[in-house]
């Protein structure tokens, strides 16, 4: 009986490596495209790619002369141009590779999704894996998708301050959601004043009862101690007139999310449309009842809805 021969030392030790790191980067690649982003995965699969490139580099110095031989020929070429076209193809990634990359239960790093179509708006925060947090936003009658409303999404603790802004236009954008941009601003004031004083953790004079950290509301270490919080989004479609109302104003929808008591479904309320007031020569904003000079506005949202799923803390 013939024996095979298997080279020398360098080459089996080289051909097994070259085996198993791909085993170990083809496993870690479809794991990382189907399941969500884990910085584990994630970083197995990159630094097992650094691995397999220099075992590759010692494959390439064990077969140097017939790979040699293999750019004789027309295979280089097509080679070449097959490498260079799907390199181009997944680098500009049109239409359809967006559509596969879209499959991929990998979001990324990011904690936080906005997407916009047609018929909804939705915003995904998950700043754990065991933690989930969706609000989707139907639109109505009045929403157009070429022409979308201004819009954004924030929290506020028990005392009607600003916590977090989880999706806002830039500020230079913010004319339309004035309610949004005079409590933002306002929590942008009193952190500046916290951190002058050294004290950005703890209650200050603008946040009574509250904390300038989101987690404490959102992901309380212990819930049975922790203080409800809300969230609310406000939204504005400028220049939509309705009877004598030349541009009606933006409107607040908000709902209560209580750590003791998790509700994992919970409808959003209407609870009124912003107006400027005076307190003490200083600027104020509160929200009064809607009246009829409201009409299209009301029918850019039909429904939103808020989804939260956590695990056992």
């Amino acid at each position: 009986m013939r024996k095979t021969n298997l080279g020398t030392l360098r080459r089996r030790s080289t051909s097994l490596f070259i085996t198993l790191t791909f085993l170990v980067l083809a496993v870690t690649g479809v794991v990382a495209f189907v399941g969500p982003f884990s910085i584990g995965v994630v970083g197995l699969h990159a630094l097992m790619g650094f691995l397999f490139i220099g075992i590759v580099g010692l494959h390439v110095l064990n077969n140097i002369r017939p790979l040699k031989g293999y750019t004789h020929g027309r295979a280089i070429w097509a080679v070449l141009v097959i490498t260079g076209g799907l390199t181009a193809l997944f680098y500009f990634q049109p239409g359809p590779v967006k559509t596969l990359l879209g499959l991929s239960g990998n979001l990324g790093p990011a904690v936080d999704r906005f997407e916009i179509s047609d018929d909804r708006m939705v915003y995904r925060y998950r700043p754990l894996p065991d933690y989930r947090m969706e609000l989707t936003v139907k639109a109505g009658p009045s929403f157009d998708a070429a022409n979308p409303p201004d819009f954004a999404i924030w929290l506020e603790n028990q005392g009607a301050y600003h916590i977090k802004t989880l999706h806002g236009p830039d500020t230079a954008d913010a004319v339309g959601l004035p309610y949004w941009s005079f409590k933002r601003k306002g929590w942008e004031q009193a952190k500046r004043e916290a951190e002058e004083m050294g004290e950005i953790d703890v209650v200050s004079s603008p946040t009574p009862n509250g904390s300038f950290d989101p987690a404490d509301y959102i992901l309380p270490a212990d819930p049975e101690n922790s203080t409800p919080c809300k969230l609310l989004i406000e939204i504005n479609q400028r220049g939509d007139a309705h009877a004598n109302n030349p541009d009606q104003a933006s409107l607040v929808y908000s709902v209560e999310i209580d750590p003791r008591h998790p509700k994992a479904f919970q409808t959003l309320d209407l609870v009124g449309y912003p107006k400027r007031e005076d307190d003490d020569g200083k600027e104020a904003w509160a929200l009064y009842f809607v009246d009829d000079t409201f009409g299209s506005a009301l029918d850019l949202i039909d429904s939103a809805l808020l989804t939260i799923e956590r695990g056992e803390p």
